[in-house]
């Protein structure tokens, strides 16, 4: 991979920026799933809480019945929000694995799912 250098304030340099943080994201998401395995086994849950901490970024878990893992990586600790958000996910995953015309281990590319859970995100992380 090639990277330019390029002044702080020029466009190369923040879409720099924002390619490293997802970078970041998805291998700090990666990283918790050897502790959401571990709790998956201490708890009788599906909230399994805070999983892993990486400097400012929090990892929490939710797994459903079936083991359908959710994960959530945020940069404050808000346990009551973060709970109601994966509760309502939840209920959404639920609707959509339930209907007959879903087929299960599959991915979700339901439009009205995307949107509700990007609602949801909104409401309980303004």
């Amino acid at each position: 991979r090639r990277v330019a250098a390029s002044p702080a304030g020029h466009p190369g340099a923040q879409a720099q920026k924002r390619d490293d943080a997802a970078h970041l994201h998805q291998f700090v998401m990666h990283a918790a799933q050897d502790f959401v395995e571990e709790r998956m086994w201490e708890t009788n849950g599906m909230y399994l809480k805070l999983v892993d901490r990486f400097n400012d970024l929090y990892t929490y878990a939710w797994v459903t019945a079936g083991g359908c893992r959710f994960l959530l990586l945020h940069d404050a600790r808000n346990e009551e929000n973060v709970r109601s958000f994966f509760d309502e996910v939840h209920q959404l995953y639920l609707r959509v694995a339930l209907n007959p015309f879903h087929t299960p281990r599959t991915p979700i590319e339901n439009e009205v799912f995307d949107r509700r859970v990007r609602q949801a995100a909104r409401r309980y992380f303004p």
